[in-house]
């Protein structure tokens, strides 16, 4: 399982004059990048800052890392995008106004973070685990024009969000990182599967994996996003065709 502890090493002071709407942890990118990427990070249910946090020593280098808390406080520590219950028949009930203020006030945080730091939306990834991943996809799929892509580790796809989503041709050229475990005793894998087929009928660039594991990150997990994230920026070169010099 990941480490979630906080590695104090991680914080730096160079992302400190960071005024954002948002508490917050933040790892700047490599010394000398030229075109930084900003990679906004959101933890799930009863968790803080400091969970995704952990993640940042693997994440690419060329990336400014801010970890968000949840606005909303359920005990020291714990804190959460919007409140919901689960029915006996399993599904989920939402305090929707909770959830649509939380995306409101990451909207502002995603966009007022980018702009301190000098990143065009192309270089900016959003992600989370679990509740934090729903909120990755809702902002990939209301405000696509903010972002590059999104990450969601075991997560699920929100039914009141879609009424909400813009049209589908504004999502081209957007990319779409989807992961969840076999074993999951949280958020069953058909909720994975519910993203996975919306996103197909979408024009988004869809990575689907799944792992063996339960409601967590796994090291292979965690790799292999991480080497999606890169990729962002280093795109594989095109495959040369025999005759492709001549114009056959």
């Amino acid at each position: 399982m990941i480490p979630t502890h906080t590695d104090p090493t991680l914080t730096d002071p160079t992302l400190s004059p960071l005024d954002l709407p948002m508490s917050f942890l933040g790892r700047p990118a490599a010394a000398g990048t030229e075109q930084p990427w900003l990679l906004v990070l959101m933890h799930g249910v009863g968790s803080h800052e400091k969970d995704l946090f952990a993640l940042a020593r693997w994440v690419p280098a060329q990336f400014h890392v801010v970890s968000l808390r949840a606005p909303y406080a359920m005990g020291p520590g714990a804190n959460t995008w919007f409140e919901f219950t689960v029915e006996p028949d399993g599904s989920r009930t939402i305090h929707e106004a909770q959830e649509t203020a939380s995306r409101s006030l990451l909207t502002r945080t995603v966009e007022t973070a980018a702009v301190q730091l000098g990143v065009p939306p192309a270089r900016v990834v959003v992600g989370g685990f679990s509740q934090g991943g729903i909120m990755a996809i809702s902002l990939l799929l209301t405000r696509p024009d903010l972002l590059r892509g999104a990450m969601a580790w075991h997560s699920r796809l929100l039914p009141q969000v879609l009424p909400h989503a813009v049209a589908p041709e504004a999502l081209a050229g957007r990319a779409l990182w989807v992961s969840h475990g076999l074993q999951d005793n949280v958020i069953p894998l058909a909720s994975a599967h519910v993203i996975r087929d919306h996103a197909l009928g979408l024009p988004v660039a869809l990575t689907y994996r799944e792992y063996a594991g339960m409601h967590e990150i796994r090291p292979d997990e965690l790799r292999d996003a991480m080497a999606w994230l890169d990729g962002l920026g280093h795109p594989a070169p095109p495959v040369r065709r025999e005759g492709a010099a001549a114009g056959a």
